[in-house]
């Protein structure tokens, strides 16, 4: 007999590999940062090299578990809708199929610490990890789900996280040119 809540962990797992592995990378990034614009020295004479890169770690630790935890709410909300609209189960039976893809998740977030060096590489194994357990949802739910089901679900999906992330990205636009209008230049350069 198998206990569907055996791997009920594994999200709260993935969620810290990724934001370990995210962090490690991070610290790095905000240590050259810092001595760029010359924080660094004035940091050091509070907090040691490890200390300082260990409390830089735990605070990117808290923000990218913040993010990833948000990341995982929306998910598990919008694959919920779009089981509501296109599925025929009304019992919960389709949703404990698909709990077991947090392996997918789980390995995603080991396979992310080859490449504690490489933004962009924890990037690709994010989204590669995510594709595969889209690719793991659908292929679960078309059990139960019509084809014209299959198809509204990957719309709804690809629409919501396209919108989600189009939103983000102008917003964070939007800051930065705001921010980049309000800092004083000293001269222009005419062309």
């Amino acid at each position: 007999m198998k206990n569907t809540y055996l791997t009920s962990y594994l999200p709260l797992f993935a969620i810290l590999l990724f934001s370990l592995t995210f962090s490690v990378y991070g610290v790095d990034v905000l240590v050259e940062l810092f001595k760029k614009i010359g924080v660094y020295p004035g940091m050091r004479e509070f907090l040691s090299d490890i200390q300082l890169k260990f409390v830089l770690l735990i605070l990117l630790m808290i923000v990218f578990f913040m993010i990833f935890a948000a990341l995982k709410l929306i998910a598990e909300t919008i694959n919920g809708v779009s089981m509501l609209f296109f599925s025929k189960d009304s019992e919960g039976q389709l949703y404990n199929r698909v709990r077991s893809g947090s392996m997918i998740y789980f390995i995603g977030g080991l396979v992310s610490s080859v490449s504690l060096k490489s933004f962009m590489g924890l990037l690709i194994i994010f989204a590669a990890t995510s594709i595969v357990y889209f690719v793991y949802f659908v292929y679960k739910i078309s059990v139960t789900v019509s084809k014209a089901g299959i198809i509204g679900v990957i719309t709804l999906q690809l629409f919501t996280w396209s919108s989600l992330f189009m939103t983000v990205f102008l917003v964070i636009l939007k800051l930065y040119n705001g921010v980049m209008a309000s800092l004083p230049i000293m001269s222009k350069v005419k062309l």
